[in-house]
């Protein structure tokens, strides 16, 4: 039985937008639509759903009002706000008012909607799942206990360093040394490294390697907020504070007190929070925002970012004392282009994920497919492979996935940037004859792929007679793969 979609509620006063949103979430989940808050709580008395998304600005009654209210009569669904504007006062009074899980800023990627609405879709469900635990609890609260520890020695399972996909000669497989080895040391750690390459699920592996495993790991985006914002995320806030602050608030430091704080995107954080952060790691405690006591904190900091840090303290725009502290021990993931060995085991991985996700199941990708992913620089990372096989099976309509199957930048294989440009070049040796065709080989193959082998609509494409398409294809030696690949070898 196919598992039920989740149910996503957008509102918003314009027909366009509310259309453009239908379509980008409809391939996912079950979307409903109001073109008014009226409207919209009509159907929430009957339709019950997971997440509502819902524009800012609308003529009655604004998103966080409509929010607000909503929280008073249905506190489940995860609640976002769509706005063109990042007013301050605005996004503090529906972090507390309406208990906004996130804003989206507009103009907003489809990809980056996706993935935030996928992530409050899971989070209801993990919110729904931890009441009726709760209420198990109350009732066998011995064999809840027994099931929650069953359940955290099954998470600390799949963080483990062998578990994290990789080949057997795999580039990652220092990193994965490296970090066993200093995972039960409480001491500061920065993941280093380009967008998706993996920093969260090694920090959550340290977490679960450690003496702490059995306490919280949190994690807070330092780039997505300002510094305000961030204080009250960090170390919490009393009531009254400031504009918008109807009640305490406990911070991230104080709820992974005894675990772990991830601290993602560090190099984006402001010279002015820069200070309070370091204060916060050299006395380890925490002041809240309008408290004057202080409250000690035993948190191990675990702390990503994309920027070259180092470079940064030399430049002045980060803190050589605050960098000392995050960086006792520093580790660096390769992208994904320096690890293309490991594509084969990632892309299965996903798949077999997936296929259980979908309930879609398939036998593989074809050594076509496999070879166009292996041919092409990913610069999203690992991300963007997972993002690229869940879109192949979505599509797929036999037991196979081809190479018919991808995007066409990856089909194609071309370069997204600089490093990418000379590599391709330094792949083109030989005479100017010589280089020629290998650029018209690759050519041939890429269109003949995207046609699955339709050789009158290739010809077409390319201005070729069939007789001119078969004399090249026979020069060049080009043929349809027949042999696919096989999952067992995985």
């Amino acid at each position: 039985m196919q598992p039920k979609r989740p149910t996503v509620l957008c509102v918003d006063d314009e027909v366009r937008s509310l259309e453009t949103l239908e379509r980008t979430l409809d391939e996912e989940f079950d979307v409903l639509t109001a073109n008014s808050a009226a409207a919209a709580m009509k159907i929430l008395e009957t339709k019950k759903v997971e997440a509502i998304l819902c524009d800012q600005r609308m003529p009655e009654i604004t998103g966080v009002e409509f929010l607000t209210d909503v929280r008073q009569r249905w506190p489940e669904p995860a609640r976002l706000i769509l706005s063109g504007y990042t007013d301050s006062e605005d996004i503090i009074r529906g972090l507390n008012d309406a208990g906004i899980y996130q804003y989206i800023t507009k103009p907003w990627h489809p990809d980056s909607l996706l993935m935030v609405v996928r992530n409050a879709c899971a989070l209801c469900q993990l919110q729904n799942e931890n009441e009726l635990l709760t209420m198990e609890m109350r009732l066998t609260a011995k064999q809840v206990e027994s099931n929650i520890n069953d359940k955290k020695e099954l998470l600390k399972s799949g963080f483990k360093m062998d578990e994290i996909r990789r080949s057997e000669h795999s580039p990652l497989n220092e990193q994965c040394r490296q970090a066993a080895r200093f995972s039960p040391f409480d001491v500061s750690v920065l993941i280093t490294g380009p967008s998706g390459t993996g920093k969260e699920l090694f920090a959550r592996a340290l977490h679960y390697n450690s003496l702490r495993a059995d306490k919280p790991f949190v994690v807070e985006n330092c780039g997505a907020m300002h510094d305000e914002l961030l204080a009250s995320e960090l170390f919490g806030h009393k009531k009254g504070s400031f504009t918008g602050a109807i009640s305490d608030h406990m911070g991230m430091f104080e709820q992974a007190d005894g675990g772990t704080i991830f601290l993602d995107e560090i190099g984006e954080i402001t010279p002015a929070f820069q200070i309070k952060l370091l204060r916060v790691l050299q006395e380890r405690e925490v002041r809240p925002l309008g408290d004057f006591q202080r409250r000690k904190v035993d948190v191990r900091v675990i702390a990503s970012t994309n920027r070259d840090l180092e470079e940064e303290v030399r430049e002045g725009r980060f803190r050589q004392d605050l960098y000392f502290r995050l960086a006792e021990v520093t580790l660096t993931l390769p992208e994904l282009a320096q690890r293309k060995v490991d594509i084969p085991l990632l892309a299965q991985g996903f798949l077999d994920k997936s296929m259980v996700e979908f309930d879609k199941p398939v036998k593989g990708f074809t050594d076509e497919a496999l070879a166009c992913m292996e041919s092409y620089c990913w610069p999203g990372n690992v991300r963007e492979l997972q993002n690229e096989v869940r879109r192949m099976l979505v599509l797929a309509d036999d037991d196979y996935l081809g190479a018919d199957l991808l995007s066409p930048r990856v089909l194609r294989a071309a370069p997204q940037d600089e490093n990418g440009e000379m590599e391709l070049l330094a792949r083109l040796d030989g005479s100017l004859k010589d280089r020629i065709e290998t650029l018209e080989k690759r050519i041939l193959r890429e269109t003949l792929i995207r046609h699955r082998w339709n050789k009158s609509q290739a010809s077409r494409e390319l201005g070729l007679s069939r007789v001119g398409l078969r004399s090249k294809l026979e020069r060049y030696q080009l043929e349809r793969a027949t042999v696919v690949q096989n999952t067992d070898k995985h």
